[in-house]
């Protein structure tokens, strides 16, 4: 019989799978189901700094309507709804105490005080670990890439100095050189690199003329990337590796592991096929492993990464020219005329 267990940022999971950071997971029932059906751990909804602020400033307006009380008000207390992140850190100890996989907390913010203050805040909650959301939307002409990534490397210090726990840092594939800042990070004491961020892309609805905002979901082939990357990093950097983005099957969770994951996260799939489908992803890993006489993940992770196969091409995009140089042959294949 195959074992799906497997150690990410010291925690040991017992499978390879990971519930990404989603809405997903902020239903009790869900929760319970992924759960049940196999998840290895969880990564709860993500705190953003910009909600915060956001929910804050209307906080503000709502005082700022009492301030001028009278003896006719129903109540001279406004309602306050929202209260910071104490209301986002309640519901996350509520999950941590309904379940018993590792969860790990998401952090989106927007200065370093931020950063290092809501990490302490889920330390205290008792997230198992953290993943730290880094990317950035270039908007300013004259901020350096030099700037981006040293700030992101300070924001990764500051939190590593402050709390006690496993820490994660989830990127996008968009640094000039993802190699060079994965090992920037692993360097300043990332305990694991996700592989990658789904930014949300802007679209533009032709009849209205105005921005709409589409559900950004992975498609199935979307793992190439992460499979590409873990293949490079596998071996080259101490943190753990965790593929992301358009893992939908079994299939695509051995072949991240092959190329050198010690994990995968995935979320478009349970929108898609519900939380059950889980429980079939897990089948269908352990029975391509049965076939292959595996008997642990350990037995074939990296075993098709760039350190291990002899041609290493694969990962380059050399392998692009070799494609061209068998056009034919592909035409054929797929009936083009």
């Amino acid at each position: 019989m195959a074992h799906l267990t497997t150690t990410y940022l010291g925690l040991k999971l017992r499978s390879p799978v990971i519930i990404g950071s989603s809405n997903l997971v902020t239903r009790p029932e869900t929760i319970k189901q992924l759960e049940e059906y196999g998840a290895g751990a969880i990564v709860y909804k993500s705190l953003f700094e910009e909600q915060i602020q956001l929910e804050n400033l209307q906080q503000s307006e709502t005082m700022e309507e009492f301030e001028e009380r009278n003896p006719e008000m129903i109540s001279v207390f406004p309602d306050v709804e929202h209260a910071g992140p104490r209301e986002h850190i309640h519901e996350f100890k509520k999950t941590r105490k309904l379940i018993n996989i590792p969860l790990i907390a998401s952090i989106n913010a927007i200065y370093k005080d931020s950063w290092v203050s809501y990490a302490s805040l889920f330390e205290e909650a008792g997230a198992d670990a953290l993943e730290l959301n880094f990317y950035a939307i270039p908007r300013d002409f004259e901020k350096t890439p030099f700037d981006i990534e040293q700030e992101q490397l300070d924001i990764l210090k500051a939190v590593k100095a402050a709390v006690n726990i496993p820490v994660s840092v989830k990127i996008s594939p968009f640094y000039t050189n993802v190699l060079h800042m994965a090992r920037q990070l692993d360097k300043a004491g990332a305990d694991g690199i996700v592989l990658f961020n789904r930014l949300f892309e802007p679209d533009i609805d032709l009849e209205d003329e105005q921005h709409i905002t589409p559900l950004n979901l992975s498609q199935k082939n979307d793992y190439r990337l992460s499979l590409r990357y873990s293949g490079l990093l596998f071996q080259k950097i101490n943190a753990n590796i965790c593929g992301s983005q358009g893992v939908w099957e079994g299939a695509h969770v051995a072949k991240l592991i092959l190329a050198g994951a010690n994990a995968v996260q995935a979320v478009s799939t349970f929108y898609q096929n519900k939380p059950e489908h889980l429980k079939k992803m897990l089948e269908e890993l352990s029975e391509w492993m049965r076939i292959k006489q595996y008997k642990s993940l350990d037995d074939f992770r990296g075993k098709l990464s760039a350190k291990n196969i002899k041609d290493y091409k694969v990962y380059k995009r050399a392998q692009y020219v070799d494609l061209l140089m068998h056009a034919d042959d592909i035409f054929k294949k797929y009936r083009i005329p």
